[in-house]
């Protein structure tokens, strides 16, 4: 329970601020039911500074009554704030009291007003109280909601001496919830995850459910940006345990964008901007983590904005390019290459795949830079020996788009090269949506004699139902497996297990990321059919390859 002097005191019973600013008798409790601030209006009517342990139940005995008590364990469930009409023992008149779920409890609303307690002979003053609470509070959670989180934040704001905190909070793999347990279970992990938040918090701390899976938190404490970390790394551990949905545990975390006025912004517009900066840095650092904005992060997400601006009119510019890695069959025969496009900024100079193709799919620009590599691949491969093949990656965005298929046989036809000559690699990522129109666009592309290739086998779901409804022509072992398997015992053993798996299933595995020689000669002993990595070559223009094989009998001897 808080202590006497921080309780009941007459300044301290404006601790709520919505407790300050109505002249209603209206209280507030904590989960224990201990009264925690109260309005001027019920501390005159109740006289409550003479009880130090005020309680709920001590100010309406009425609500121990079975039928009320069960509309308050109702509120406190479920987060709909009802209406309970009560009779005074002592002097027989009715009140009709709003409850109502506040900040780590409940709150209490005397709706027929503080100056008299008469009979209630309509429900209008109560259906008010009710709409109100019902505009300012989140139904599901109980939460103050974006209406009352913007109120509270313009009287705030401008701050001079005071410090404050913002805190943005995005649930991490909540959508999966919803998609794979329905709406009624994500519902069921949005009230959870606000009690999580709520009993986290301290006095001068106060959350909000802004939408979906968006919550904030305003922060009124001395030490920032000490204070606001403090409490960030508490939320983020009350996220590390499991939620149990109907005896299911489903693991859903948070990523927390603190910002702090005055120093990062002194008004809504730029707080909130700040606060949402430094959730994306939380987010691309991989999530389930805080970050304070700083002036670095607004640098990068301005570079990002201008690379992303500049990617618009990349392809037209002719800043990308495609450089072939070999593949590789053992001891050391060139069976192919490997087309991996590269970005070539005026500016910046070189952009790497993994920062710039992320960007084309979310700018829905990656169908139209994957056909122009698939079409240049073709063309290029068209002039190499005949036996050699050229692997070209699809993005889950191109997989998903429709005419796929028409697409490819049309860049074989038009480049003359026989369609076994050309091998698609995807991602177990393409095939997790959709999944018979995707195995049916797989099964096109095996008609046309075209090969498929399970890139980065072992890293995302690997569900062995894709091995058995297709019969993919090659499984990739991603580079996390190789990158060790000279020493590591657990990583000989998946590699060995893989290669079996698949040539059991009749298929074809390559190896990514071949370093050493070492490696080389491990996955040469155990079967793999072909290698690819830095050891065996490294990427290189199209103009290179005919040095390169001139050079590559040098290796045959490995």
């Amino acid at each position: 329970m808080p202590d006497t002097d921080a309780t009941l005191s007459a300044s301290a019973s404006v601790q709520d601020p919505v407790a300050a600013h109505m002249d209603e008798v209206l209280s507030f409790y904590d989960e224990a039911f201990h009264l925690t601030s109260a309005s001027p209006a019920l501390q005159e009517t109740y006289e409550v500074g003479t009880l130090v342990d005020a309680t709920l139940w001590h100010l309406y005995p009425e609500l121990l009554a079975p039928v009320s008590k069960a509309a308050v364990e109702s509120v406190i469930a479920y987060g709909v704030p009802r209406s309970v009409e009560v009779v005074d023992a002592a002097t027989k008149s009715r009140r009709t009291l709003l409850v109502f779920r506040a900040m780590r409890g409940i709150g209490v609303l005397e709706t027929s007003g503080r100056a008299t307690r008469r009979e209630i002979g309509s429900h209008g003053e109560s259906e008010r109280a009710l709409l109100l609470h019902q505009a300012t509070h989140d139904v599901l959670t109980g939460l103050p909601n974006r209406r009352q989180f913007s109120d509270d934040l313009q009287s705030i704001l401008p701050t001079s001496g005071e410090k404050l905190a913002l805190m943005q909070i995005d649930l991490d793999d909540f959508k999966p919830v919803n998609d794979t347990l329905g709406h009624g279970a994500g519902d069921a992990v949005l009230k959870m995850a606000a009690e999580r938040i709520r009993g986290a918090l301290r006095d001068g701390e106060v959350a909000y459910r802004l939408a979906g899976d968006e919550f904030a938190v305003i922060q009124r404490q001395s030490d920032q940006p000490a204070d606001a970390e403090y409490l960030a790394e508490a939320l983020i551990e009350a996220f590390s345990e499991p939620f149990t949905i109907d005896g299911i545990s489903v693991f859903v975390g948070a990523s927390i964008g603190i910002a702090i006025a005055p120093n990062d912004g002194n008004d809504i517009e730029q707080l909130m901007k700040a606060a949402d900066i430094a959730l994306y840095a939380a987010k691309k650092d991989g999530r389930g983590r805080a970050k304070t904005f700083s002036r670095s992060m607004l640098i990068v997400l301005e570079q990002r904005e201008m690379l992303r601006r500049s990617l618009r009119t990349a392809l037209q510019d002719k800043q990308f390019s495609i450089e072939y890695q070999p593949l590789v069959e053992p001891p050391f025969s060139i069976v192919g290459f490997e087309a991996l496009v590269r970005w070539h900024h005026p500016l910046v100079g070189t952009i790497p795949p993994n920062v710039f193709i992320p960007m084309a799919e979310a700018d829905g620009l990656m169908n139209e830079i994957g056909q122009w590599v698939l079409e240049e691949a073709c063309r290029q491969a068209a002039t190499w020996p005949s036996h050699f093949t050229v692997a070209v990656n699809l993005s889950p965005a191109e997989f998903l788009r429709e005419g796929l298929t028409d697409r490819i046989a049309q860049a074989i036809d038009m480049a003359g090269l026989r369609a076994d000559r050309l091998e698609l690699e995807v991602t177990e990522s393409v095939l997790l949506e959709r999944t018979t129109n995707n195995l049916d666009t797989l099964n096109t592309l095996n008609v046309l004699g075209i090969q498929i290739s399970l890139d980065d086998f072992g890293t995302f779901y690997s569900s062995l139902s894709y091995l058995k409804n297709f019969p993919f022509d090659t499984i990739k072992i991603d580079r996390y497996f190789i990158k060790d398997l000279e020493s590591d015992e657990k990583s000989q053993t998946i590699v060995r297990s893989i290669i079996a798996l698949a040539h059991g299933l009749g298929m074809r595995v390559t190896a990514e990321g071949v370093e050493t020689i070492g490696q080389a000669v491990w996955l040469r002993k155990e079967g793999c059919d072909r290698l690819q990595g830095y050891f065996l070559g490294m990427p290189m223009p199209a103009d290179a390859i005919g040095a390169y094989l001139r050079r590559s009998s040098a290796m045959a001897t490995l």
